[in-house]
């Protein structure tokens, strides 16, 4: 049997004018359910890096002040395991296009207290956390 390691993940809440950036996923675990831009670090990446690449890559957009949020021990996808950490960033310039339409149905800004559903796992966690002022959560 192969050994199973975890993969480790990193999604983006990115704010502009009171709003967090929200794309719809396709074509992957949670799909149909709204997520931040991200996706997996690449070896001997750096957090900042993986954040700045997956946005342009999914998005197009530039980002700005580039901060941990959280770490997460995310099992709910079994038999996948994921290591989240979660960042956030300020909105620089750019609108958001669909750069991965295989990935993504579209991108668009909402209000905390006016969020789409559902909600992809790894978001949801990191709303909350923001919310709540959590920055660790183990067995998700």
């Amino acid at each position: 049997m192969a050994k199973r390691i975890p993969l480790v993940g990193i999604g983006i809440m990115i704010f502009r004018k009171n709003k967090i950036l929200l794309g719809k996923r396709k074509g992957s675990h949670g799909q149909g359910d709204y997520a931040f831009p991200g996706g997996h670090l690449d070896y001997m990446e750096n957090f900042e890096e993986c954040a700045i690449r997956e946005i342009k890559e999914e998005t197009g957009i530039k980002v700005k002040n580039i901060k941990f949020q959280l770490l997460s021990n995310i099992k709910k996808f079994n038999p996948k395991h994921y290591v989240h950490i979660g960042l956030i960033a300020d909105h620089k310039n750019g609108e958001p296009k669909i750069l991965e339409p295989d990935k993504c149905e579209g991108w668009d800004w909402y209000k905390l207290d006016t969020l789409p559903k559902p909600l992809f796992w790894p978001t949801q966690i990191a709303i909350d956390c923001y919310k709540n002022k959590k920055i660790y959560l183990d067995n998700q």
